[in-house]
């Protein structure tokens, strides 16, 4: 199966090239960088891994959208900028989609920390995942082509574009919650505080769900590089 691997970036010259990287030597069919208007050398960064780089408004779900329009591969696998699948992961979810029903999927969550308090908050969030059937961008989704299309992408949304992605891709079909690991920066906890952030999260979730207008959520959510 031929893999379509999306990564949306904003100012992430900081991290890219290493997630470029990891990204290379899984060998996908090809990558897709949709950039919203870096300039801090982001773009310079991306060109050196990939031509298929897109430029256009900010945002991540239009960013994603803008991405898979070029896609030609047969699974879309977006990946934030600030993580990485392991090679084994990356069969793992090969194998799975291709020998199943599922329609697309995620990964189990790991932020990258020794720190306690995110290896508990790492453990609660897949916990979140497994019983509440909800999953979050950062545990790198996937999906088949023709079900994307089917979808009209993601939802343009300034803010929970992944919560409603996933619930929506469960309303069509079967999907998989991978035990292999997507693992991301813990440098928004690191930053705005691990406390703090997890609040935050789980309020913004909680609003978005209620039906609170995804706009007036985006003042809780600070972009952090």
């Amino acid at each position: 199966m031929k893999i379509s691997v999306i990564v949306p970036t904003l100012n992430e010259a900081k991290c890219l090239g290493e997630t470029l990287t990891y990204i290379q030597k899984l060998s996908p069919h090809e990558v897709i960088v949709s950039d919203g208007g870096s300039d801090d050398g982001t773009l310079e960064i991306a060109a050196k891994f990939t031509k298929n780089v897109v430029n256009g408004p900010a945002g991540r779900a239009l960013q994603m959208n803008a991405g898979a329009r070029i896609a030609t591969g047969d699974i879309f696998l977006f990946l934030h900028a600030d993580s990485r699948i392991e090679s084994t992961s990356y069969e793992k979810m090969l194998h799975s989609m291709k020998n199943s029903e599922e329609i697309g999927g995620a990964f189990s969550l790991c932020i990258v920390s020794d720190k306690w308090s995110l290896r508990l908050i790492t453990r609660l969030a897949n916990l979140r995942s497994k019983y509440l059937g909800m999953a979050y961008g950062d545990q790198a989704f996937f999906v088949k082509n023709k079900i994307f299309q089917e979808m009209n992408g993601f939802a343009k949304l300034p803010i929970c574009e992944d919560i409603d992605f996933f619930k929506r891709l469960r309303n069509l079909g079967p999907v998989i919650l991978l035990n292999e690991k997507a693992l991301t920066s813990p440098r928004r906890w690191d930053k705005e505080g691990i406390w703090l952030t997890t609040i935050k999260n789980i309020l913004i979730a909680t609003l978005f769900k209620l039906g609170f207008p995804p706009r007036s959520l985006t003042k809780w959510h600070q972009i952090v590089r």
